[in-house]
């Protein structure tokens, strides 16, 4: 059996010198230095998903990996902006940016100073890098790291007052106008609010409900895993995940047509004892039992995330197991969002000693998670390397997830 990859962090230290090199070498000699750099985590949700957009619940932390900027203001309205993880650099005017008038990875960038100038805000362009160390495509956020890596940034050289938690929850919505209107992926605001508002040691809860204030929507819930002797395993499974390619969109939109039919604003407003009363009212508009199997999830998903928050609470995090597992079945079943990557994962995880797992983020490839005694780490990873082996698929990446910190300035 060939060595296990392990997906490392990098220090603050490396992420900063990465980024001031590669400023160097994109702008040259004479391109002066960088303002400073800033950087921002991805994330990874412990349960509650496809729930933010139907006002759900969901629990997210933020991870040891992430994505480092380095900016410098200009004195006009240009973005110019270049990657480790590309050789396509992009640059585009300001005034240019609009839905459906910009596209690239860069759009994820410019889109952010969009929406903070549609926000009232004064923006000016920039030159900036990029490098990470969140893996990309493994659904744990990449995009959403890029983007309040320079949400932070900007607030920051420009002034913009937006470094209190308030002001985090409008840098939040920023992002999240960012990627659904300019990239164009339809995401909810779990990934940049985990990015943004997470803390170390901590897990927040999220509470999507429309009529709450953003400031009454969080609450931090103290997560430590070491003092129960356990470790949250993450596991990139390789699988390509894409959120812009219409399947993320469409779940969505499954969700907002059951909501419309049933004559509820959003999912949320069906408790778990109506259940079944609802999915007897959708019946004669689902004949194929696809909004039907959406309800059911997102109803039961809700209900899971607020007994694990209880359990956390109460200390009692290795009792999660169950619904994660119960979490990760209603995805495969009822939301159809697992590949054969992510079941093979989750169960070559559990055969292996974890006490639960379940896929994490959008879904359709990426990443899964696996709750494992410390003691236990090796003989897990050793399963799910041996079982990838087994059905000829390509080798995963694997990575510790502790509860880690929010975006802010690096350097």
């Amino acid at each position: 059996m060939s060595t296990p990859e392990w997906l490392e962090s990098w220090s603050d230290d490396d992420g900063a010198r990465r980024v001031r090199d590669l400023f160097a070498r994109t702008f040259g000699p004479d391109g002066g230095e960088p303002a400073g750099v800033w950087s921002a985590p991805g994330r990874v949700n412990l349960i509650g998903e496809h729930t933010d957009y139907n006002a759900g619940l969901c629990l997210p932390t933020a991870l040891p990996h992430r994505t480092y900027v380095a900016v410098r203001l200009r004195d006009d309205d240009t973005v110019r902006v270049a990657s480790a993880q590309t050789d396509e650099p992009w640059q585009a005017r300001l005034r240019d940016v609009a839905p459906g008038a910009v596209t690239g990875w860069g759009s994820y960038v410019a889109g952010v100073a969009w929406a903070l100038a549609q926000a009232g805000h004064d923006v000016r362009g920039f030159d900036a890098v990029v490098d990470s160390c969140v893996p990309f495509g493994a659904s744990l956020s990449s995009s959403a790291s890029l983007e309040c890596a320079f949400a932070v940034a900007l607030d920051e050289l420009l002034g913009l007052g937006l470094g209190h938690d308030a002001g985090r929850v409008e840098l939040a919505a920023a992002c999240v106008r960012a990627e659904n209107e300019i990239a164009g992926a339809a995401t909810g605001g779990l990934d940049q609010a985990a990015s943004l508002r997470c803390g170390p040691g901590h897990a927040l809860l999220l509470d999507c409900r429309p009529e709450l204030t953003a400031l009454e929507n969080a609450s931090a819930i103290p997560f430590d895993l070491a003092s129960e002797g356990l470790e949250l395993l993450v596991i990139d499974t390789r699988a390509p995940h894409q959120l812009v390619d219409g399947q993320y969109a469409e779940r969505r939109a499954s969700c907002e047509e059951a909501a419309r039919l049933l004559g509820v604003p959003n999912l949320r407003a069906i408790a778990p004892e109506g259940l079944d009363d609802a999915l007897a009212a959708l019946a004669p508009h689902d004949p194929h039992d696809v909004l039907r199997r959406r309800v059911r999830h997102v109803v039961t998903e809700t209900a899971r995330t607020a007994e694990f928050a209880d359990l956390v609470r109460g200390s009692r995090v290795a009792d999660v197991g169950p619904l994660m597992n119960a979490s990760h079945a209603s995805l495969r079943d009822d939301y159809d969002v697992t590949v054969t990557e992510t079941d093979l994962s989750v169960d070559a995880s559990l055969a292996a000693g974890a006490l639960g797992a379940r896929m994490t983020g959008g879904g359709f490839g990426g990443s899964t998670i696996a709750l494992v005694r410390a003691g236990e780490v090796e003989r897990v990873v050793a399963g799910v390397q041996r079982a990838f082996e087994d059905a000829g698929l390509r080798a995963p990446g694997f990575l510790l997830a502790p509860p880690s910190a929010a975006a802010g300035r690096t350097a």
